[in-house]
């Protein structure tokens, strides 16, 4: 059945904690007996309609067809505590007043300890991860270890705000405040559900430790997020390289080899002192510069690298480093480079100012119909793994 939602209800119901509730009032939904909750209806129903046929007997005012009407209406008011006591004035009435409003008192006393239950199940959940996160363009973050600790981290220090959900198995949330937390299998798809993978942005994938079996567990967490959204953007983290490979046949966008790119950093900061301090400046938030992928005006179409650099330069203080076009990073483009509608930059920029960061959908859909990119230096360009 299609679900009809009233227009001016929409933003009220797109909230997470309505979302969050929704989940809950589901989840209850679908282990109450509803034959029982039938029977129970029919039964108070048929109460108050007996009440009032006994009423409308004993008082003799009111034996006719409209005073059995008017002897209904008066029991219901008198369950739901709002009935007029004078309504009756025998003494077979006033006992079935009576025995109505002690009948209202149990169904509000009932109505009150379902909502009070529900209250407490429902933060007894969330405590506990066992909720549904509700968020929409959210990174999800599944798996624990000491680089998920640290980028969690960086991400509640970055200016871009965005939500972070962590997926992981463990009785307590590992991330503190500000992270929501879902206890659960990160190969798991009702769990992932819970974390609201079909509305995030990305999806982040850590090993749990330092083994092959790690790396062999990822795949299977990269597999079942590209099963249930492939439209979003899945990074991991391999431990070793030699998985690679596998990890690009499950779709994953952009796989990181924590070793090795410690490896080569420290041979470069071996090399020329001082990158190592660069390179972690750039890549991370807070104070100084940082490293961003923006989408370029309309009106930069057709410019050379140089007079991008210029423009860049003098309008934003950022520093060109790469174009990215089709699918295609070009590190360092040469001079004769001429830049069409569609392509995106990559700058460190001590903030972005007024350039529009990359939608994430924009990077994982390159323009298939525009040519290769020429001449682009071999070593220098590498295509991302998202067509």
């Amino acid at each position: 059945m299609k679900r009809v939602v009233l227009t001016p209800f929409r933003p009220l119901l797109a909230l997470p904690v309505m979302r969050r509730i929704g989940f809950h009032v589901q989840r209850i939904g679908a282990g109450l007996d509803l034959h029982f909750f039938r029977s129970l209806l029919g039964a108070v129903i048929g109460f108050v309609l007996l009440a009032a046929l006994l009423v409308t007997v004993f008082e003799a005012e009111k034996r006719s067809a409209k005073g059995l009407v008017g002897s209904f209406y008066w029991a219901v008011t008198t369950v739901i505590g709002s009935g007029d006591s004078s309504y009756v004035t025998s003494g077979p009435g006033f006992v079935i007043g009576w025995f109505l409003a002690f009948f209202g008192v149990a169904i509000v006393a009932a109505l009150t300890a379902a909502l009070v239950g529900f209250v407490i199940d429902f933060l007894l959940k969330e405590g506990q991860g066992m909720g549904a996160a509700g968020y929409e363009d959210h990174i999800v973050v599944c798996g624990w270890n000491s680089t998920a600790r640290e980028l969690i981290e960086e991400l509640k220090g970055d200016e871009f705000t965005a939500k972070i959900v962590l997926v992981h198995d463990s009785e307590n949330n590992p991330a503190g405040m500000g992270v929501y937390f879902v206890r659960g299998d990160v190969t798991n798809a009702h769990d992932l559900e819970r974390a609201g993978i079909r509305e995030a942005s990305a999806a982040i994938v850590f090993p749990a430790d330092g083994s092959n079996e790690a790396d062999m567990r990822s795949i299977l967490a990269v597999l079942a997020i590209e099963t249930l959204a492939p439209s979003v953007r899945t990074v991991v983290e391999v431990n070793n390289p030699k998985h690679v490979e596998h990890f690009e046949r499950a779709r994953a966008d952009e796989i990181l080899v924590t070793s090795r790119l410690a490896s080569r950093l420290l041979a470069r900061s071996a090399l020329y002192p001082g990158l190592a301090g660069l390179v972690t400046d750039i890549v991370s938030g807070g104070e100084g510069s940082e490293l961003y992928r923006v989408s370029l005006p309309d009106d930069y179409a057709d410019l050379s690298t140089d007079e991008l650099s210029a423009r860049l330069r003098a309008e934003h203080e950022a520093t060109l480093l790469a174009i990215v076009r089709d699918g295609v990073t070009v590190a360092n483009p040469k001079a004769d480079f001429r830049l069409r509608r569609g392509d995106h930059a990559v700058v460190v920029a001590e903030s972005l100012g007024t350039l529009s960061p990359l939608d994430h959908e924009s990077a994982l859909e390159p323009d298939a119909a525009a040519p290769p990119v020429p001449d682009a230096p071999r070593g220098l360009a590498s295509r991302l793994r998202r067509a």
